[in-house]
This record gives structure tokens, sequence and C-alpha cells, in this order.
């Protein structure tokens, strides 16, 4: 079985959009905007989904960024992750799912010492954020 999916990398204000996130019965950690590519979605129209459902923001995808694959639980996945802008919405859960408890947007100096759902991730985002900070 292959798992595929889209996170989104949106950087408003100096600061990345995150979701407080984690099924009822384990410790809620934080992640961009992510999730499952729909049958017949494609990876960027997946990515403007999830953070939709997840946050209430409407984005617009710039670019891909990064990929990331591997195995977890026997399942082989392959994660894209894309750059977007915030053009609309404002911030309300409505996750389908039920696994998103907050959202924020986050500082670099905060993202450092976040509990990350995925800490491979933690290097990718800070230095995207780091990035964008000096282009601001």
């Amino acid at each position: 079985m292959k798992w595929e999916g889209a996170s989104c990398i949106c950087i408003h204000k100096g600061k990345l959009l995150m979701v407080l996130q984690g099924t009822p019965e384990e410790e809620k950690k934080w992640s961009v905007p992510s999730g499952g590519r729909e049958e017949n979605e494609g990876l960027e129209a997946c990515c403007i989904r999830e953070v939709w459902e997840e946050t209430g923001f409407v984005v617009k995808v710039k670019q891909k960024l990064h990929s990331k694959e591997g195995v977890s639980y026997g399942i082989t996945y392959k994660v894209q992750y894309y750059s977007a802008e915030l053009i609309g919405g404002s911030p309300v859960i409505q996750d389908p799912d039920g696994l998103i408890y907050d959202i924020r947007w986050v500082s670099l100096e905060e993202l450092q010492s976040l509990p990350l759902s995925f800490p491979e991730d933690r290097e990718v985002l800070v230095n995207y954020l780091s990035q964008s900070e000096k282009i601001t």
C-alpha cells in the first residue's frame, strides 16, 4: 500500500502556519497543515484543501519545496511540501477527521522548541522560516 499526501508551508508576517494535532488518545503535537490525497486529486489541490479543512485559511500554492518518502507502520508514504501564500479566510477548525485542536502562527523562536508530530521536519521548517525572515 502507498500513501501520498501534501504539506503546506505558509508564512505570513514572518510566522509559520501550524496546527496542533493528534488522535484523542495520543499526546497532541504541532505540524504544518497536511494530509492525504483524495482519489483523482492533484497534490497541489490536496495542499489547498488540507489548509482549508484544518485552519479555515485559503492559500495559493507558489512552488514545490521538499519531498519526503519512507515507510511507517508498514505503509510506504510520499509527502510533497509546498510553499503557499495566504489569500483569505479566517482561523476555524473544520477538520472532518477531528484531529486538529489548535491553529497558530509560529515564530522562528517558538518553532525551535515546539513538540512536532514529525520531528524530522524541524530542520526544513526552520530553514524555510529563517530564509523568509531575511526577505521581509
